[in-house]
């Protein structure tokens, strides 16, 4: 049987193991990669969860249910925006709305198809619906593209913004769901 004394390097190994785990410690607290980016202003993490702490507030109180998203889009001046892919809008989306792809949002791009920001724009996404099927497949709870869509459009400065809450099913004739077949 071995015993402690038959182990002479255990220390050495020990005081190995913790000069190394320090050096890899102080490596990632030295400005990397990531860094790089963030401090040439393309790539804002803190401002990120910043906005997005701002905005949270500002979302609770624009969730709305089925009969009030119904209510708000008859009004001719509302937007109805669906942020998902072309495909997936053009496979079926709720009847009334434009596609705006969330990867295309620029200050240019949602000037020029929401206009004023002041303009009552309405949210949804895939997290909406409870049939799981294409195309609308769940997404992780905490990815919902509402959320992103929710935290960007407020970041460009469009603040009426109301989002459906809630989970439909797409036979719900409340919903409007309209596929390209009709």
């Amino acid at each position: 049987m071995r015993t402690p004394a038959n182990r002479p390097h255990l220390p050495i190994a020990a005081g190995v193991a913790a000069l190394a785990l320090t050096f890899i410690l102080i490596g990632l607290m030295k400005p990397g990669l990531a860094s790089a980016q963030e401090s040439a202003g393309q790539i804002d993490y803190q401002g990120f969860v910043s906005l997005t702490a701002e905005a949270g507030p500002h979302r609770v109180n624009r969730l709305v249910d089925i009969n009030a998203f119904n209510e708000l889009r008859s009004d001719p001046d509302t937007l109805l925006i669906d942020a998902r892919s072309a495909s997936a809008f053009e496979a079926g989306h709720i009847e009334g709305a434009i596609n705006l792809n969330f990867s295309d949002f620029t200050e240019e791009k949602l000037a020029a198809i929401i206009g004023n920001k002041d303009r009552r724009v309405l949210i949804y996404c895939n997290n909406n619906f409870t049939d799981d099927i294409a195309p609308v497949m769940l997404k992780s709870a905490p990815l919902a593209l509402n959320i992103a869509t929710y935290v960007n459009l407020y970041g460009y400065g469009y603040q009426n913004l109301y989002e459906l809450d809630g989970a439909y099913s797409l036979d719900d004739p409340r919903i409007g769901w309209v596929t390209s077949e009709g």
